[in-house]
């Protein structure tokens, strides 16, 4: 083999390897698209079903699609409204408190009058057998905040019994129910600081609001 056909063969090879290397990258970037429409498919699944569980009824609009942007006491806040004739009957957002193990996140329902209408926890690294009481398949516990307010109980009552509160603690797991209760009073909190904007009836914008 003489010099231009080693030159020749050499530009060949160049040629293939860039070119199966430019086909690779495509075929990955086509995957990771698919894969990333099956992800927030799957999301969007995830998040109905849990606003079906903490906010039972029927509502006219997608809620996943009716959001705002509000300040909250750790961050920003995305609220998803639900609506009946255009008026905003309840609300859904998340909150999160200090558990044992870490943070625990709670995803809470509650109507325009104030009340909640449910609370679930869907994030959390509590033990097992003890602070993951708090989770609806295992216990009862979460259940007692459904149709209470600000209110009802009063403010200084949203605590464990051994706060002097009127909810129940576990046994040997009292900071995991404390990190929940303390959550859901500023999800409360929350919604009677912001109670204007959040039942203002405007079409949806995604806007941020202070």
């Amino acid at each position: 083999m003489n010099l231009e056909q080693l030159r020749g063969n050499l530009a060949y090879q160049g040629i293939l390897l860039g070119g199966t290397a430019l086909l690779t990258t495509a075929a990955l970037a086509l995957a990771a698209r698919a894969t990333d429409a099956d992800i927030h498919a799957a999301e969007a699944l995830d998040m109905k079903q849990s606003f079906a569980v903490v906010l039972p009824g029927q509502y006219d609009n997608d809620l996943l699609k009716d959001t705002l942007q509000l300040n909250g006491p750790n961050g920003e806040v995305t609220v998803y409204r639900a609506r009946r004739s255009g008026q905003i009957e309840a609300l859904v957002y998340k909150v999160s408190g200090n558990g044992y193990a870490g943070v625990i996140e709670c995803i809470m329902g509650i109507d325009r009058t104030g009340k909640i209408t449910g609370v679930r926890v869907i994030k959390h690294k509590e033990t097992p057998g003890l602070g993951d009481k708090i989770e609806a398949a295992k216990n009862r516990w979460i259940f007692a905040f459904e149709g209470k307010s600000l209110g009802e109980p009063p403010s200084d009552k949203w605590a464990v019994k051994k706060d002097g509160g009127v909810f129940d603690q576990f046994a040997g797991a009292t900071i995991t129910p404390r990190g929940v209760v303390k959550a859901v009073k500023g999800g409360l909190e929350f919604f009677e600081k912001n109670r204007a904007q959040l039942l203002d009836g405007s079409a949806p914008s995604g806007g941020k609001h202070e």
